[in-house]
C-alpha cells in the first residue's frame, strides 16, 4: 500500500524547539501538511494515541520521559507504528536499546534533509 507524503500525519518529538522547528520546516518542504509536535517522551506516546501519526520523528534523550520508554509504550499501543529515533553524535550508543526497542530506523543529528526524505520515500513507498 503506498501513500502520499500530502496526506501522511507526522510527529516530531524532540525537547529541543529548536530541533522541531528544523525537522518540521524539513519535513513540510517534502509536502507534508499534517505535522503534530511534543516536546518530552509522555506527550509523544498521548500526541499518538490522539493522533495516530504515520510516522514518529522521536529524539532519545529527553526529560519526562526518554524516547526508548516512548518508542515502547507507542508500539504497545500500536505494533505496526512506525517510530524513526534521532540521536546526536553523542547518545549512538542508545541507538542498539531503540532498535531492540521496536525503532523503524534512526536519524543522525545534525538533521541531513536527504536522510529525512529517504526515510519518508521510504514508509511511503
Amino acid at each position: 500500500m503506498s501513500m502520499d507524503i500530502n496526506n501522511m500525519k507526522v510527529l516530531v518529538c524532540d525537547d529541543s524547539i529548536l530541533s522541531r522547528k528544523k525537522l518540521k520546516d524539513c519535513i513540510a518542504s517534502f509536502g507534508c501538511t499534517e505535522i503534530y509536535e511534543a516536546a518530552d517522551g509522555e506527550e509523544a506516546v498521548n500526541k499518538f494515541k490522539e493522533h495516530h501519526p504515520d510516522l514518529v520523528f522521536m529524539d532519545i534523550v529527553m526529560p519526562k520521559k526518554d524516547g526508548i520508554a516512548a518508542v515502547t509504550e507507542i508500539l504497545e499501543e500500536d505494533s505496526s507504528a512506525k517510530v524513526v529515533m534521532a540521536s546526536s553524535v553523542g547518545t549512538q550508543s542508545f541507538l542498539k536499546d531503540a532498535i531492540k526497542a521496536g525503532a523503524y530506523d534512526f536519524l543522525q543529528k545534525p538533521l541531513d534533509p536527504e536522510q529525512v526524505k529517504r526515510i519518508i520515500n521510504n514508509i511511503s513507498a
